[in-house]
């Protein structure tokens, strides 16, 4: 009797039964599909050895005329820049006091310092740079109360707690991602209050890396406003701090997303903080305050969307879009000679996102999607609705490829090409079912356009952060899913590889060899791909299956010796359990695999755990004959 060929349909199908997909593949990670074939993902390697604080969201690259080339970093806890493997923090200042408003008090044998200053502003977490101030007597010195600092807690409106430290530079002690001070504890000849002359340079609020939600005893994030506050929600400070950003020129604009708009200067070199937009030189009625900041590529225009109007600056409106002058970061102001002004929204309560393409920038409200395209003088930009009653799962959860915007909604993926089309998508319930609606504000769209893929990552269910991701891959029309921490994405471009931030709060270079290199040394990736159950034959009679003849190709594998593990599985009914399993190694050589296995349905399993094995699958052929017994 010949060999049976089986050539699996592409992409996973969870949408239907495991045994109504026969002939198709149920269950996979670290897979994707080529030409319609599945073979392991790529692997990754760290970006150096640096770590960042805080939880990134939001990356951006670019290059200046010098052509360095800096990748812009928003995390809940600051604002950095990556140049050449290292982060300098350029996180804006919002407040520096006047000398004097500030005075410290220690307690023999603790660590902990009391900060009194009664219009400080600050909540936990919060950094603040000391100067001018003096030994408070003893181990207190003023090296060591002259740096930088993050507050341990909020005691009232004008005091909060810092832990004394040694001395040493912020990213010295910023250790796997964490604040990591060598306390200093103070002892009885502290008795000081850090003198007249101390300076505190406060920089902007943090944000949090979840999302709180509700009123009342338990709403906002604990400690952040001192013991004893009422529960209320700030629309900065406490909502999951996300960064919008984009290039002017050579320079970055940037914003807390419902928050302020910053502007950072490349020529002033990377000991350079970002300053409000307001506060430049000739600033005339800068927003002060935007959902999104965005760079038109045509006309370099600077937008800000949901923005303050110019009656009412501070005030967000969040359906308002306002625009610069041609050219200028700081002329707001409409007037008669220039190209300012602003639109307004009409439909929907607030605006999500703004998404750019070749030929539009796309506009996402709550309700609904909006297209908004350059016109020249003398209106400048115009708006129109393309569609109503669309979701979107987060501010992050839609990409452009080329002219194609794609997103996920709630429950539903989307496209648009000239009109909002619904995805049909083979694994929907799958990854809806196991979504963090709560904590879905962290979903991240991303583009592997190497690979002709979007990809989402989103938190599971039984978890806070992401840690699942998905892929719709549009040359093929297919999807499959597995499991990878990753928070934020840039796809190559102006960077070699593409690049991720993850949970370890560490970038990772991706699609470099077959390994995890988030351990030192790298670690094996386990990738696998499962097939649904198949009928051995017709009717009711049982069959054997004797032998596979495995078609597997290692190419690019680093390892001299790659193998794979092939799995096979039989069961006499559809709801039955499989009764009888076997596992075989293949290697580059090996032209079959003897099997006695006898059933009336099989799946085949394959999967590799091995360092530096890269894999690629074709057809599978298996020796079957008719049992004749029912």
């Amino acid at each position: 009797m010949p060999l049976t060929k089986l050539q699996f349909r592409p992409g996973i199908n969870r949408e239907i039964t495991s045994y109504s997909n026969e002939g198709g593949w149920f269950d996979g990670d670290k897979i994707r599909f080529r030409a319609g074939f599945p073979e392991k993902l790529r692997g990754w390697e760290r970006l150096g050895d640096s770590t960042f604080l805080g939880t990134c969201r939001n990356m951006h690259p670019w290059r200046t005329l010098g052509l360095e080339t800096y990748v812009g970093l928003g995390t809940h806890l600051k604002y950095y820049i990556e140049d050449g493997r290292a982060f300098y923090d350029i996180t804006p200042i919002r407040e520096t006091t006047a000398a004097g408003e500030i005075t410290f008090s220690a307690t023999d044998g603790s660590s902990v310092l009391t900060v009194s200053d009664s219009t400080n502003g600050a909540v936990a977490d919060d950094f603040v740079t000391f100067t001018d101030a003096v030994s408070l007597g003893g181990t207190i010195t003023a090296d060591v109360l002259n740096q930088e600092y993050q507050i341990s807690s909020v005691i009232d409106a004008g005091s909060y707690t810092i832990v004394a430290r040694e001395v040493a530079s912020l990213s010295d002690i910023t250790i796997d991602g964490s604040y990591t001070p060598t306390p200093v504890v103070a002892n009885s000849s502290d008795t000081g209050d850090g003198g007249a002359s101390v300076v505190g340079a406060y920089q902007i609020n943090t944000g949090l890396d979840t999302s709180v939600f509700g009123t009342g005893w338990g709403a906002g994030a604990w400690s952040r406003n001192g013991w004893g506050s009422a529960a209320t929600i700030d629309l900065i400070k406490d909502t999951l701090r996300l960064w919008m950003h984009d290039n002017f020129g050579e320079d970055l604009v940037f914003n807390v997303y419902n928050g302020g708009i910053y502007y950072w200067d490349s020529s002033a070199g990377l000991a350079n903080r970002g300053v409000a937009i307001s506060d430049l030189a000739g600033s005339d009625l800068a927003p002060t305050v935007a959902t999104q900041i965005m760079v038109s590529d045509v006309d370099r225009h600077v937008i800000a969307f949901g923005a303050d109007p110019l009656d009412n600056i501070g005030e967000q409106d969040p359906l308002l879009i306002r625009f610069s002058d041609q050219e200028s970061i700081t002329d707001w102001n409409p007037t008669a000679t220039n190209t300012a002004g602003d639109l307004r929204i009409g439909s929907g309560s607030k605006i999500i996102r703004a998404v750019e393409t070749r030929q539009q920038t796309l506009v996402f409200t709550d309700t609904s999607l909006h297209a908004m395209q350059y016109l020249g003088p003398p209106f400048t930009f115009g708006i129109s609705k393309i569609s109503e009653g669309i979701t979107i799962q987060s501010p992050n959860a839609t990409v452009a490829v080329d002219d194609r915007v794609f997103w996920m909604g709630r429950n539903e993926f989307y496209v648009y090409e000239g009109t909002v089309n619904r995805l049909p998508c083979t694994v929907r319930d799958y990854v809806f079912d196991d979504l963090n609606f709560f904590q879905a504000e962290k979903v991240h769209a991303a583009t592997n356009t190497a690979n002709s893929e979007v990809w989402w990552f989103y938190p599971s269910a039984n978890s806070s952060e992401n840690d699942r991701y998905v892929i719709f891959n549009y040359l093929e029309q297919v999807w499959y899913y597995g499991n990878l921490p990753r928070t934020a994405w840039l796809d190559r471009g102006i960077e070699e590889y593409p690049l991720a931030a993850s949970t370890d709060k560490r970038l990772y270079n991706h699609e470099i060899g077959f390994d995890d290199g988030s351990t030192v040394p790298a670690s094996a990736i386990t990738a696998f791909v499962n097939s649904s159950p198949m009928d051995l034959g017709d009717g009711e009679a049982f069959s054997f299956i004797s032998r596979m003849l495995p078609d597997v190709g290692f190419r690019d594998s680093t390892t001299g010796d790659p193998v794979i593990d092939f799995t096979t599985r039989v069961r006499n009914f559809p709801n039955g359990n499989f009764l009888r399993t076997s596992t075989n190694t293949a290697t580059e050589t090996t032209g079959q695999i003897n099997l006695r296995l006898r059933g009336r349905q099989f799946s085949v399993r394959a999967e590799s755990d091995g360092l530096g094995v890269g894999w690629r699958l074709g057809s599978l052929r298996y020796d079957i004959k008719p049992d004749g017994r029912r």
